[in-house]
């Protein structure tokens, strides 16, 4: 049963990275950095390799990279209200740093939409005005980030009974067990 129930979820999120309107094309990304305060945010999952590593885009400047630096154990929860399917993952979070791999990422991003990792200043920065932003003409700030999935926890609101599933990797192998929902 849980062969399925893993089948489904890998199914789900690689749908996920390649299907605009998927509800798992955005997720919600957690750090935890130096503070000890978990740092929550949206973002949008681009790829899902075969092993499941996702990966995301961001500005190199922003306080998520910052906070991989310096904890890289992060989280991804994800949500498809028409199926009452949550999807709680833990992982190692690193830096893209293969510049043939960031090079075929960016070419893939839409034009209008590489301007979002080409602002002056830093993401999270204070400004007077939102007409202050300005935007760098040659060089930007993108950055690639891939997680690693250590544990995976699947649950679907079902009736009778809902069903949870936690998966975990030990040694490049997943195994599973029921949870009490």
């Amino acid at each position: 049963m849980t062969d399925r129930i893993w089948e489904e979820l890998r199914n789900e999120l690689i749908l996920g990275a390649s299907q605009k309107g998927h509800p798992f094309r955005y997720c919600t990304f957690a750090t935890v950095g130096f503070e000890h305060l978990p740092r929550l945010r949206t973002v949008v999952v681009r790829h899902v390799s075969d092993r499941l590593n996702l990966t995301f885009y961001t500005d190199r400047r922003s306080k998520k990279v910052i906070h991989i630096k310096e904890n890289n154990k992060v989280s991804m929860l994800f949500y498809h209200p028409e199926k009452l399917l949550q999807l709680k993952i833990e992982g190692l979070a690193s830096l893209v740093r293969d510049d043939k791999r960031l090079n075929a990422y960016l070419k893939n991003i839409e034009a209008d939409h590489l301007k979002d990792y080409t602002t002056h200043i830093a993401p999270g920065s204070a400004i007077g005005s939102p007409d202050e932003i300005e935007y760098l003409d040659k060089n930007n700030y993108f950055c690639a980030i891939e997680m690693e999935p250590f544990k995976i926890e699947y649950l679907k609101l079902q009736r009778p009974s809902h069903l949870r599933v936690r998966f975990s990797k030990e040694d490049d192998r997943w195994n599973s067990e029921f949870l009490v929902p």
